[in-house]
């Protein structure tokens, strides 16, 4: 069984980090560079048409916006700060949105900045038995939402699929829908994600019942640790989905609101899900910690039969080792072998006697 590995860009070389002391807005990019060149792609629809382009200019995005269609601009690369901090300003996005944006460290969270609202989650998958996290960013405004990550990946394809369904929801809905639609995807992912995670403690599971082996304590503290960064990737996202719910924004209409809300109870279930494979991890650590005291206890029980055998044989040898001349044995001629039959009487006298104590 191979073990799940957590690829963090953090982890990974040529990690850019901000400097100490820096102002608040400073655009600086803390992350690595995964993509070659930044792409963007633009998805503008509306309940009759949708238009899908992948430019190359960002000063181009800007007609699309103007629009009265729902736009929706993804971005793929953070590294190109240039290019984005002109696409930002075109935008009017608020200096401390752009300066999380490139920050891949940042703490999931919802923020509201008046006639915007950012977004930023953790995309959590399983990919080649490796779980891929990568930082995704969405900015809502009243006509247009900006997706923004680290990579290429095509895991926000399936909203693409279901916009090109005539008079679906979505179609018909606004740039809130569209937003909800793409946190619900990610939160998805979730479920896909502990799903795997699941198998691979009950494979762990069958094997510790099976036969303990050294490499199931490694195992058991990996998965242990992910999912207590898959806990800290989660849990900031129920106070910020509660904050949607609970405060009035023109933003967010109150039909989609209870779409969020199915969102915050999908949120929850994912929770309970990690606190219940973390309680099962614990209790297979526990099995395992048992396993291995039985396994040493069954050692030390057959050393001890072994050594209780060899007490009495070795008190007879003793004896029989002081050879002092007057002891009556010594002249006789069937004084050593008769000292033999003793011994190995002894012997099996004790072993019959701890098989019917079952304790051998």
């Amino acid at each position: 069984m191979s073990p799940l590995k957590l690829i963090r860009q953090r982890n990974l070389p040529n990690f850019k980090k901000k400097k100490a002391g820096s102002a608040p807005g400073t655009v600086a990019h803390i992350g690595r560079k995964v993509l070659e060149n930044m792409s963007i792609n633009i998805l503008d629809y509306d309940h009759e048409k949708i238009t899908i382009e992948e430019i190359d200019k960002v000063i181009e995005c800007k007609p699309f916006a103007a629009s009265k269609a729902v736009t929706w601009v993804e971005v793929m690369g953070l590294h190109e700060t240039d290019k984005l901090k002109t696409l930002w300003d075109d935008f009017g996005f608020h200096p401390l949105i752009q300066e999380d944006i490139v920050n891949t460290l940042q703490r999931p969270k919802i923020e509201d900045y008046g006639e915007q609202i950012f977004i930023v989650m953790k995309m959590l998958r399983i990919k080649d038995g490796e779980i891929q996290e990568e930082q995704v960013s969405l900015v809502l405004s009243s006509d247009y939402v900006f997706s923004f990550q680290e990579t290429d990946e095509p895991f926000l394809d399936p909203i693409k699929t279901r916009l090109q369904v005539e008079n679906s929801r979505i179609r018909k809905s606004g740039t809130d829908y569209l937003a909800y639609a793409l946190m619900d995807a990610i939160i998805d992912y979730y479920f896909e994600t502990l799903e795997e995670i699941g198998n691979k403690i009950t494979e762990i599971e069958d094997e510790i019942f099976e036969k303990t082996k050294d490499s199931h304590l490694k195992e058991i503290h990996n998965l242990r640790r992910e999912l207590i960064n898959f806990r800290r990737s989660v849990w900031p996202l129920r106070d910020g989905i509660n904050s949607l719910l609970r405060d009035e924004s023109p933003l967010i209409e109150a039909e989609t609101k209870l779409f969020i809300r199915d969102t915050f109870d999908h949120l929850f279930q994912v929770i309970e899900m990690i606190d219940n494979s973390r309680e099962m991890l614990s209790g297979l650590y526990d099995m395992y910690m048992t396993d291995i005291s039985n396994r040493m206890n069954e050692v030390m029980k057959v050393l001890t039969i072994i050594a209780t055998i060899f007490i009495p044989l070795t008190f007879i040898a003793g004896i029989y080792g002081m050879n002092f001349a007057n002891m009556p044995e010594l002249n006789w001629k069937y004084g050593y072998p008769t000292v033999w039959v003793i011994m190995i009487s002894l012997t099996f006298v004790m072993i019959i006697y701890f098989k019917r104590k079952k304790w051998l």
